[in-house]
């Protein structure tokens, strides 16, 4: 029997087994993924070594099972697995939207469930994960969970399911905001005479060395912001174009936008 089970075999489950392997947590001669399509499970094992198999139910005899599914399919493999599922097992799920009662409630026994929610940095080993027990989770599960999701990047723990929400919007689908900042950025640079690929580069570069600079330092993001802003000067002049055309309360707008739709999801609004 493996120690760990992971089922569902794409980008991010792949990533995360990376991971804990790489810290040496578990061989991966102890890991088993499930995973319906062959080319998701021939990547997971060119990457990690670890076996796979088609059948999810194969993958959840470990002690500890991480289902890493799209939530969309999540009801589908909760109705196959839950009956399998028993209490002397620590069940994580990384899958978007999916409560916590709901994953319980599929399980034929009092389950030990970890939500979790990671972003997508985890693929390079940065990402940013918030987690949270369940009704039967206990302490070590929590702190079991943490480690396993610590072998790629920072995790916290949080004390309410309803802060996930939070998380989701800002965290999880935080990246794609930064995305969309270094796509605008190397697009305005484009336009103001730069080669495409010069804008590119720069955008890009920009965008990581602040990130590091904003961890690294460890100041916080104001005094950041305030040190680079010379009064009068060009830096100045931008902020107050995005003050002036509201792009500041925009940004605030929309992760409370993505927040309200967690919850929509959570409560199976389409």
């Amino acid at each position: 029997m493996a120690e760990l089970g992971f089922v569902g075999a794409g980008n991010m489950a792949t990533a995360l087994c990376r991971g804990i392997l790489g810290a040496g947590l578990i061989p991966g001669s102890e890991v088993i993924a499930s995973d319906p399509e062959e080319d998701r499970r021939a990547a997971f094992e060119r990457v990690t070594g670890a076996r796979t198999t088609p059948a999810n139910k194969d993958a959840c005899g470990a002690p500890t099972v991480i289902l890493a599914v799209k939530p969309q399919v999540m009801p589908a493999v909760l109705a196959e697995v839950g009956p399998v599922l028993t209490a002397d097992q620590l069940v994580i799920s990384i899958a978007a939207g999916i409560p916590i009662a709901r994953i319980e409630a599929a399980c034929a026994e009092p389950a030990r469930v970890v939500r979790a929610m990671p972003n997508t940095p985890m693929l390079v080993g940065e990402g940013a994960a918030a987690l949270c027990g369940g009704t039967h989770a206990t302490d070590a599960d929590r702190a079991r969970a943490c480690e396993l999701l610590g072998a790629c990047g920072l995790v916290l723990e949080v004390s309410d399911e309803e802060q996930i929400h939070a998380v989701t919007a800002l965290s999880g689908s935080g990246p794609a905001y930064v995305f969309l900042l270094a796509e605008l950025m190397a697009r305005a640079g484009e336009e103001l005479g730069l080669e495409r690929d010069d804008a590119l580069v720069l955008a890009n570069q920009t965008v990581l060395g602040a990130g590091r600079m904003l961890v690294e330092s460890g100041e916080p993001a104001e005094e950041l912001r305030r040190r680079v802003t010379s009064p009068g000067g060009t830096t100045e002049a931008a902020l107050r174009s995005m003050a002036e055309d509201g792009v500041l309360e925009s940004i605030v707008r929309a992760i409370h936008r993505a927040g309200r739709r967690s919850r929509e999801l959570a409560d199976g609004v389409e």
